[in-house]
């Protein structure tokens, strides 16, 4: 099986609509890291010093390759990417090879077979 990484950095408060848009569309789990901060085009604004922008998350999710592309489009409707600048941003990436799958891989394979 091949897999690609889906990166996904999103504000904190619209990290569940993702985690629930992954898993509708065929995700097995993810890892969300709290507390990112990032720039746009233009810098954020500050008061005093201090950044006025919320907190940002990455969610990573290690997706089989075929479920892929129907999950990063299921991302990005949940986050609503397209509609507003500074809305979140996802991407994948290649993954050449990965190990600690061992729990997942009926699901994944099921999965496939449905699917496919």
């Amino acid at each position: 099986m091949k897999f690609k990484l889906i990166v996904t950095i999103v504000s904190d408060e619209k990290v569940d609509d993702i985690l629930d848009a992954a898993r509708k569309a065929g995700a097995t789990g993810c890892t969300v890291i709290t507390n990112a901060r990032g720039e746009g085009l233009n810098p954020p604004k500050t008061f005093l010093g201090l950044t006025l922008t919320g907190q940002s998350d990455v969610v990573l999710l290690l997706v089989e390759e075929h479920m892929s592309r129907r999950i990063l489009e299921a991302i990005g409707e949940a986050g609503e990417f397209d509609g507003e600048p500074g809305s979140g941003v996802a991407f994948q990436v290649d993954i050449e090879d990965v190990i600690g799958l061992g729990s997942q891989m009926p699901a994944l394979r099921q999965e496939i077979e449905d699917k496919i």
